[in-house]
């Protein structure tokens, strides 16, 4: 049954949304507050929300609002209690394609060892290094929605062996990936071990002491998904005994990281500020989630990227 929406409350402004009221001409778009006082007479039935939610977020929803939408993937740092039982979504996949080029890129600099091999004078040797490459070398992938999905068929196309575990039985949607029996199998078998799975209660430090000491020495470990998966302090111990040989890491718990943090130092850390969702468009992309659901709710339609309360993602 077809639903019927008047006004959109958003944390974006309003401009950043121009381009979706253009074409729903007889919405109401309004930009709310983060934090502090609400208008007393705003109302709206959509919320189109960050990702952390905000401050007010529990009074806001009580304003008409039946449907919320995030502009990120995870909502593990979203105050769930706020929400009720209204209709929650995400920009599921959104960021998939720019995710998995930067996975791609930490893979090739680790092998390529890059930017190391940049010649700011004259070398011992010209003509001579031993570097690695990507064919025939294993990426594990623990995960394997969209973000995995992108990664897999770009890794694939370099000639790697591609394995992954998921929380289902459901067999890979990517030919040529296969599926480990175990998280144990996967850990002993990756070259680079890549964390593109959500954070939940059951999935924090996964990566843990335990799960290191299955890892195959020199293991490269990319981490683009969220901190909390990482024991931070046995990872520390693991890059310092070379059983880690690098970790490529997009995220960290907390975030942001205090100054002086032993991340930003650690030489066989390469860190980035979370921003592995970022090339051109991606803002746009990240929007199309949205006003497809906003179409598919108004139509009456099943909604994409819907969260799983149970699962936490």
């Amino acid at each position: 049954m077809p639903n019927t929406v008047t006004r959109v409350l958003s944390h974006l402004p309003v401009d950043t949304l121009a381009p979706i009221a253009q074409r729903f001409p007889d919405i109401e778009f309004v930009q709310v507050p983060t934090q502090g006082d609400i208008p007393p007479d705003l109302r709206g039935e959509v919320l189109l929300a960050f990702t952390w939610g905000s401050p007010n977020l529990e009074e806001l929803v009580e304003r008409g609002v039946e449907w919320i939408h995030t502009v990120g993937t995870g909502v593990d740092g979203f105050p769930m209690a706020a929400v009720g039982e209204r209709l929650l979504s995400c920009a599921r996949g959104a960021s998939a394609i720019p995710m998995a080029e930067w996975t791609l890129a930490a893979m090739l600099n680790f092998e390529k060892q890059l930017p190391q091999r940049w010649a700011k004078e004259p070398p011992p040797q010209w003509n001579f290094a031993k570097l690695g490459g990507l064919y025939g070398r294993s990426v594990c992938l623990l995960g394997l929605g969209a973000v995995a999905e992108a990664i897999a068929t770009r890794a694939i196309a370099f000639g790697m062996r591609v394995r992954a575990i998921r929380r289902t039985s459901k067999p890979s949607p990517i030919p040529g990936v296969e599926i480990a029996p175990s998280l144990d199998d996967l850990l002993a078998s990756a070259d680079h071990l890549v964390l593109a799975l959500a954070s939940t209660a059951a999935t924090r430090h996964i990566i843990d002491r335990d799960a290191l000491a299955k890892v195959k020495p020199g293991v490269h470990l990319v981490n683009i998904a969220r901190g909390a998966l990482v024991d931070q302090d046995a990872l520390r111990e693991a890059l310092d005994a070379g059983v880690v040989a690098r970790a490529s890491l997009d995220v960290a718990d907390p975030e942001p990281l205090p100054a002086g943090h032993w991340l930003f130092q650690h030489p066989q850390v390469f860190l980035t500020p979370h921003v592995s969702w970022s090339m051109p468009g991606s803002l746009e992309w990240i929007l199309a989630t949205f006003e497809e659901n906003l179409r598919r709710y108004l139509a009456g339609e099943p909604l994409a990227g819907v969260v799983d309360r149970e699962a936490g993602y």
